[in-house]
């Protein structure tokens, strides 16, 4: 029996857990919080700090696992990576590349100014360092997630105001600002093996319009720019020309894109790793590609490949609340969806994540437009 260790025990890590039990796979997992909702499913738990590389490592040799892998966690992965490396075991692109996506600053001077799709960006530790970024401006943690401590700033006073509770997300002690975007946001899910790249799908990403940071409310399959035509070739640019510069050559990446008005992609973030949003659960329901099972296949070395399929349109739509309201099911409308699952029971308190409006659960239907 093959041996995993995954760390983080959210609901995307709970996917990775239950599709390596249905492999037969004996799971151990580790967290830094104990009794969050994957645990339960893992057949050994221990309460390490993911970020914690040397612990990690030791925990993993003191097991002999076979693996070490997570979902929809940027912290996890250079953790996955590095002690993958150390003990010889298989992975999917190097561990410097998963500290350079898990930095912001780090992703942005890697990618270089000149390079086509790059966004203007300054890393400070101080509201009272000269500021290099016009307004408005984007602020986030460098080494944050989950949209945690993101806010827009149209001018110096609110960059004053917010500049303390960014940098409170962040554990080396820094923020980036970057230029701000105006336009379409999308997501763009890859599978590459070998260094080829079979299958990559833009989707699109839908925010809660009042929230700042850019908090996820829907996905949206499949992706449709009628004001430029050649839009989706210079996504897919975009997108091959930052794998090949990342050494992304084998697994999943996750791409976050803001097309603009004048129709060009701009990066705002990407990772090698499956995304945080079960976006292979819709992606499966559009077009019947398991971009899950494709992982847990390549890391056990096994072949993987993707047949011809047509894209159904379909949405993911995500049942939030407020942080700290009173959980209760009566308060959705999940009516025509196909898949449901909640991260809450009736009665239960909304934990806080980024501080705005938390995912209580998600439904996957057809969409209508």
């Amino acid at each position: 029996m093959k041996k995993i260790l995954v760390l983080g025990t959210g609901m995307p890590q709970a996917d990775l857990i239950l599709a390596c039990k249905e492999r037969g796979m004996e799971v151990y997992a580790c967290s830094y919080l104990s009794g969050d909702v994957a645990e339960q499913y893992a057949d050994h738990f221990a309460q390490i700090n993911i970020v914690d590389i040397d612990a990690v490592e030791a925990y993993a040799k003191e097991n002999g696992v076979d693996y070490v892998y997570s979902a929809g966690s940027d912290v996890a992965m250079p953790t996955v990576l590095t002690v993958s490396e150390h003990l010889g075991l298989r992975h999917f692109c190097p561990s410097q590349t998963a500290h350079i996506c898990n930095n912001k600053p780090l992703l942005r001077d890697t990618l270089t100014l000149d390079f086509e799709g790059n966004i203007k960006s300054q890393r400070m530790t101080s509201a009272d360092e000269e500021l290099k970024v016009d307004f408005p401006l984007i602020m986030k943690p460098t080494d944050s997630q989950g949209q945690r401590g993101v806010y827009r700033v149209d001018s110096y006073d609110e960059f004053r105001a917010n500049f303390e509770k960014s940098l409170s997300f962040s554990r080396e002690g820094a923020v980036i600002v970057e230029e701000f975007i105006e336009g379409e946001e999308i997501s763009v899910n890859t599978f590459c093996r070998g260094g080829e790249t079979i299958f990559a799908l833009p989707s699109k990403r839908i925010v809660w319009e009042d929230l700042p940071g850019g908090i996820i409310h829907r996905h949206v399959i499949p992706f449709q720019y009628a004001d430029c035509p050649d839009v989706c070739e210079k996504v897919q640019s975009l997108v091959q020309r930052t794998l090949k510069k990342l050494n992304i050559n084998d697994g999943p990446a996750y791409f976050q894109i803001i097309v603009n008005a004048e129709g060009t992609p701009k990066l705002v973030e990407v990772t090698p790793r499956l995304d945080g949003c079960h976006m292979w659960r819709l992606i499966k329901y559009a077009t019947g590609v398991d971009l899950l099972a494709m992982t847990v296949d390549l890391l056990e070395d096994k072949p993987v490949s993707v047949k011809e399929y047509e894209v159904k349109p379909y949405e993911t739509e995500f049942l939030c609340l407020p942080t700290a309201e009173t959980f209760e099911k009566a308060k959705f409308d999940v009516s025509g969806h196909e898949f449901l699952q909640w991260y809450y029971q009736d009665g239960m308190t909304v934990k806080k994540m980024n501080g705005y409006m938390e995912k209580c659960g998600y439904i996957i239907k057809p969409y209508e437009g």
